[in-house]
């Protein structure tokens, strides 16, 4: 195999082989020959954030005269290509590296360092024009870039993906949940036949489930626009410039378009995480209820002619490599594993807020990397689940009638005119001789017939 060409850059350590035409440099490729671990790379959502904080800690720092007009510019040009994905495969590194995110906020600094490089035809790696540490991480530590990234990038994704994916599912339930508002059938409890309510109103409870997870994820996100950039190494602000912390988060609030304000105790969100903790817990809370739907589902669609059958999916693909004609409920069991997922990758968010020490939490990969991975998969099963099953899902209306005419549950209308002990002697007896609810209460004569229907059909149309 032939041997890749390489150059040689230099660091704090000495001297490192790099990839000839990479654009990260030997911090970077120290990190990769350190870090062979898993195929888990930094989500480029997060690679994105750390990039407009460069841009925009460029634009503050020429401000305040600490760079040039022409460094400036450089650095705002290679950040708008990164954020526009022209470089995406410059960011090689795994999500399992320094707990601070150390090795990718230097992979993005070389990166944009050698973008200038590469304009200006200057040799890779010789930060002459632009340095890595020097000029673009100016007034910055990894760690309150790194948070503050993370927070960035968490509100950029679930505000423009997952609560759009959500909103959209919640008004395809709220159209089933109209559409059968008419259509009676039997309420179950433990797993047992109950007392009748519609359709329509049980679609409406996931509907308001889904509904409170929405603001709850919503909610959270007021805390994370609160951001620790401008504490630099552990919050005082050491070698950043008075007021540079309010400055450069007005001028990611305004290139994001986002309401970010510079949180006044950087100690706190530096040394631990609880904001993004929440944040993760409402994802989870959204998981829960997005598993108790579909579970839901999958029981009122079993059979189709041997288990309970009163919804119909739709036919989406074969079901069985041996069975021929089996449909199974696929879109209910990929969303059932996501949420499942979710609900573990929230367990390894908790534990990853309590593990801070001191000054620093030292955790912050795993947090920012299970966090943009559940907005992702919540994403993207909430469009397949809608798109593939909830707008197609059918009624069948026979079954529904048939459970309703046979259900011994009605009796339970009876109670207020007969009472519980007498209601329980019909339930039995027609459970015991096969025999409807009105033919058992003929035979007891505990209340007449025109009664009996009364009753029944005042319970059978609230």
């Amino acid at each position: 195999m032939e041997r890749k060409k390489m150059r040689i850059e230099k660091d704090s350590l000495g001297t490192v082989e790099v990839p000839l035409n990479s654009l990260w440099g030997a911090q970077t490729q120290r990190a990769l020959n350190n870090f062979k671990i898993g195929d888990n790379l930094m989500p480029l959502p997060l690679i994105f954030a750390l990039t407009q904080i460069k841009k925009s800690a460029a634009i503050i720092n020429n401000r305040l005269n600490l760079i040039s007009n022409e460094k400036k510019d450089l650095i705002v040009n290679a950040s708008d290509q990164i954020i526009e994905g022209r470089h995406n495969e410059q960011f090689p590194l795994p999500v399992w590296q320094s707990g601070s995110g150390t090795q990718t906020n230097m992979n993005v600094n070389e990166v944009i360092s050698n973008i200038v490089l590469h304009k200006k035809n200057l040799p890779l790696g010789s930060y002459k024009e632009i340095h890595p540490n020097d000029d673009v991480n100016k007034s910055q530590s990894t760690n309150d870039v790194f948070p503050s990234a993370t927070h960035i990038a968490t509100v950029n994704e679930i505000k423009k993906r997952l609560l759009p994916e959500i909103d959209l599912l919640i008004k395809a339930l709220g159209k089933k949940a109209t559409q059968w508002e008419s259509i009676t059938k039997i309420g179950r409890t433990h797993l047992q036949d109950a007392v009748p309510l519609t359709l329509g109103q049980e679609v409406s409870g996931w509907m308001n489930q889904i509904l409170n997870a929405s603001k709850r994820i919503e909610k959270s996100l007021e805390d994370l626009l609160y951001i620790p950039i401008g504490g630099t190494a552990v919050g005082t602000g050491l070698n950043a410039p008075d007021n540079f912390d309010v400055l450069i988060t007005e001028d990611i609030a305004n290139s994001t378009g986002f309401k970010f304000k510079s949180t006044r105790n950087k100690f706190s969100q530096m040394a631990s995480h609880d904001e993004l903790v929440n944040t993760m817990s409402c994802l989870k809370l959204l998981a829960v209820s997005l598993l108790k739907i579909v579970n839901d589902i999958r029981l009122l669609s079993s059979g189709p002619r041997t288990g309970i059958g009163e919804l119909e999916l739709p036919d989406n693909e074969p079901g069985s490599s041996i069975m021929p004609g089996k449909v199974n409920p696929t879109q209910c069991e990929a969303m059932a594993m996501i949420c499942t997922q979710i609900i573990a990758l929230e367990v390894g968010v908790t534990m990853a807020g309590s593990g801070g020490h001191l000054q620093m939490n030292v955790y912050k990969p795993l947090i920012a990397f299970n966090i943009l991975t559940s907005v992702n998969l919540l994403s993207d099963a909430c469009h397949s689940c809608r798109t593939k099953m909830i707008t197609g899902i059918e009624p069948n209306r026979i079954n529904i009638k048939s459970y309703v005419e046979n259900s011994l549950m009605l009796v339970t209308s009876l109670t207020p005119r007969i009472g519980y002990e007498r209601a329980c002697k019909i339930a039995q007896l027609a459970h015991k001789k096969n025999l409807t609810l009105r033919e058992a209460s003929e035979k007891l004569g505990f209340i007449n017939n025109k009664e009996f229907d009364d009753l029944i059909n005042i319970n059978m149309t609230q």
